[in-house]
């Protein structure tokens, strides 16, 4: 029995025809630090020139898409010291004294 297409191999698919560079979609499980490596690759490639425009918006896109992955780790680590820090107002203040 055949699987049926994912939407994202339907887009590849239909992006390949249209002759649009296709670029993987981003892994939401990412770790921040693979997300960030791989976004500063984006960045050097786009910054390098000598893709087409095609190639270039596909980057692109791939980096919003590694930019949001970061951002939600960041966001994540945010909320985790603020908690940390509304937890013990007791000890945070005695260490400043």
């Amino acid at each position: 029995m055949a699987k049926a297409k994912t939407d994202d191999a339907a887009d590849a698919e239909q992006g390949a025809a249209a002759g649009v560079a296709q670029v993987a979609p981003v892994d939401s499980t990412l770790g921040y630090e693979q997300a960030r490596d791989e976004l500063i690759e984006v960045v050097r490639s786009l910054e390098a020139g000598g893709t087409t425009l095609e190639e270039s918006l596909a980057l692109w896109e791939r980096g919003e898409a590694l930019a949001k992955v970061c951002r939600r780790w960041l966001d994540g680590a945010r909320a985790r010291l603020d908690a940390a820090l509304a937890e013990s107002p007791d000890e945070a203040g005695a260490e400043r004294a």
